[in-house]
């Protein structure tokens, strides 16, 4: 096995990751995009922040306070690796809100889409808002002085707060001096006045504004002397031993609800909140300036992200576009007909993904199928799929569905499918203890003339469609036999006992993907060395995992071209001369968020291409169940390069090029030359199929 390099030739995770929402930020900025969609943008990188303080910073301080002195592979320690977190995610931050304040808001307003200021709300508004509150907000708001019958009270993970400081005694003769409004989450966050009232077509105010300005409504006879907007983030791993509970479900759903109270890692609080507050509520979260973010503007920017939907305004959106039905699909609806034709390629979201659902209804109404086998990661709570899933069940089919109920943020849409599926009669299994399973996988059981056939459809994405529509995925339908029969492997492996089989074609995690793809790297110096033309190009969402690193620079050194598309965090540094000058890493930010894994590796001009469910990360290959399946079709193959990785190397419009100290550089089209934007030409060319 290849060794690791030492540590100064990896980058680090959490730094990464916060380079990747400067990328993400830089979409905001860009002013070829359109406005709404740069409002977006700017939803996005408070959404991905979010998560990255509530698992990523909330791990390096849990180390910190277990005094854990392990490095990771950059060597960096946990308190080394915060501080910097800190200092670039402030700095972020604070970007931020400058674009929102100085550049969004502003072109918004210039557009007639206009956010109330409560300073400048006219009488006729006013009035509006004030019979608004006690109509709509008032009998919902339950204030809580601070008292001691009153402690501070248990603060809900990322719900909007309000800090009020009082003067004077209430009707008990108590003068606690704070108070305590939780906004529930019920209550919009931004509120849409009648146009008559808001003197222009789109008028908005945010619903702090309004509890700022009636919160003396709340504490009758009492003085406010300040109000003040907070919100604080909390630690958002699942403490669950998988080896001790008897049910993984009812563990989950007792322990999902104490997600909203883990350890608080965040404060933020609006740029008019007085020190003292500030220090008062530190003290409460037990958090430091380290901690602390004061913002010039809404705490929560995520939930800017309907404006868009509630603002009939084509003219500053994407232009909306209808994906393409594949042309095998087109000629033949019958699915099953269709695959026996030859394997079928799907490319979202320029391709439609409603043959996956057809496939699905199809297998559920066909008199023919015998059984139905399907693994569950991210599906959403509004679901075709388990729909016809469910309806299977009810027309006698045997149904698995193997639903990894650990998928981040997703295990309680996950865990009232699986109840729902097992109401219905489905066999349903949670996987492996200790091993998510991510692996896309659906096998359909049919009687034919000659015999039983499995149908199966892979995939690089999970069986989501309203994601299916955002992100980039490859699909594959086939009834190839021998991918069918390690299909079928794989999920006895999943709902059974047993040891792993050796398959034809897949290649599974935690068993085989990790040694091979390092086989494949070696092999491509190997090629190197010997003279012959050797290249590696391959494109994912995180590029970690040191082993593959270490083979990657040695790679490099034998003189094989490696070309990465890594679209988020990469720990490997290209261009060191000697290590990885022939090393490049980029990364496509833009419409669609990329999500398709695809390894492609010369190998002496057979061109092995791979699509696969897992990243290049230790968790991946390691922690989890995988599959990475090869695309066996020449005509399809192509297909993979031409859409997949070519218009993407080409790409001088939203690739962002990485240098050896782990910066990014925009690539932008030279004067004269041809400007080439991988996601518009694939619109272009697949639309029109």
């Amino acid at each position: 096995m290849t060794a690791p390099h030492a540590q100064e030739y990896y980058l680090n995770r959490e730094l990464g990751l916060l380079a990747f929402n400067r990328r993400v930020l830089a979409q905001a900025e860009d002013e070829r995009n359109p406005l709404l969609e740069r409002l977006k943008f700017l939803c996005i990188v408070s959404s991905n922040l979010d998560e990255f303080f509530e698992v990523r910073t909330a791990g390096l301080k849990e180390q910190i306070a277990l005094h854990a002195t392990a490095t990771g592979p950059d060597g960096m320690s946990a308190r080394q690796a915060f501080k910097l977190v800190s200092e670039q995610a402030h700095e972020l931050v604070e970007h931020q809100y400058r674009l929102l304040n100085e550049g969004v808001l502003p072109e918004l307003a210039r557009h007639d889409i206009h956010f109330l200021r409560r300073t400048h709300w006219h009488d006729g508004q006013a009035e509006w808002i004030k019979d608004f509150f006690f109509r709509e907000l008032m009998p919902v708001l339950s204030p809580i002085g601070l008292d001691p019958a009153h402690p501070f009270p248990r603060v809900l993970n990322k719900s909007l707060n309000f800090a009020v400081e009082l003067e004077g005694k209430d009707a008990f003769g108590r003068a606690s001096g704070a108070a305590i409004v939780q906004a529930p989450r019920s209550l919009p966050r931004v509120i849409k006045l009648p146009p008559e009232v808001a003197g222009c077509e789109h008028g908005f105010v945010f619903l702090s504004s309004i509890i700022h300005a009636h919160v003396g409504e709340l504490f009758s006879g009492m003085e406010i002397k300040g109000c003040y907007q907070f919100r604080v983030t909390r630690n958002s791993n699942l403490f669950v031993d998988e080896e001790e509970v008897k049910n993984l479900r009812e563990a989950l759903q007792g322990e999902l609800p104490q997600r909203n109270y883990g350890n608080a890692v965040r404060l933020e609080v609006a740029d008019n909140c007085s020190e003292e507050m500030a220090g008062f509520l530190l003290g409460q979260f037990g958090l430091t300036q380290e901690d602390f973010y004061k913002v010039k503007g809404p705490v929560n920017l995520v939930r800017l992200m309907q404006i868009p939907d509630r603002v009939d305004r084509p003219d500053l959106k994407y232009s909306s576009f209808i994906p393409s039905i594949p042309p095998a699909v087109a000629k033949q609806p019958d699915m099953f007909q269709a695959i026996r034709s030859g394997d079928i390629l799907l490319h979202q979201p320029f391709e439609s993904f409603s043959p996956v659902v057809d496939f699905i209804q199809q297998a559920a109404n066909d008199p023919n199928v015998l059984a139905i086998k399907q693994t569950i990661y991210r599906t959403g709570t509004d679901s075709a799929l388990m729909e016809a899933l469910i309806k299977a069940v009810h027309s006698g089919k045997e149904v698995t569905v193997v639903v990894e109920l650990l998928a981040r943020f997703d295990e309680e849409a996950n865990i009232n499918w699986a109840g729902r599926l097992e109401e219905a009669g489905a066999h349903v299994v949670y996987g492996v203890v200790g091993y998510k399973t991510h692996a896309k996988m659906l096998l359909v059981v049919r009687r034919e003339e000659d015999g039983l056939r499995r149908y199966i459809h892979l995939g690089t994405g999970n069986y989501h469609p309203r994601t299916a529509k955002l992100y980039t995925d490859f699909g594959l339908f086939t009834c190839n036999e021998e991918i069918g029969s390690d299909v079928n492997d794989i999920f006895m492996q999943l709902t059974g006992l047993g040891q792993a089989s050796k398959l034809h074609h897949l290649l599974q995690s935690p068993f085989s993907l990790h040694r091979k793809m390092i086989e494949s790297i070696q092999a491509e110096a190997e090629n190197a060395r010997a003279g012959k033309k050797a290249f590696i190009v391959a494109k994912m969402n995180s590029l970690l995992e040191p082993q593959i690193i270490s083979a990657l620079y040695d790679a490099s050194k034998a003189g094989v071209k490696v070309d990465l598309i890594v679209r988020g965090v990469c720990a490997l540094r290209p261009g060191i001369p000697g290590v990885s000058e022939n090393i490049r890493v980029r990364s496509i930010i833009g419409r669609f968020l990329e999500h398709s894994r695809i390894f492609h590796f010369y190998n002496a001009g057979a061109h092995d291409i791979y699509l696969s469910s897992a990243d290049w990360m230790q968790r991946n290959f390691f922690r989890r169940v995988e599959i990475c399946f090869p695309v066996l079709n020449a005509k399809l193959k192509r297909r993979v390069i031409k859409e997949g990785l070519e218009p993407y190397l080409k790409d001088n419009c939203q690739a962002w090029e990485m240098d050896a100290e782990g910066n990014y550089r925009r690539k932008c089209p030279r004067s004269g030359s041809k400007v080439v934007c991988a996601q518009m030409e694939l619109m272009q060319a697949l639309l029109s199929h």
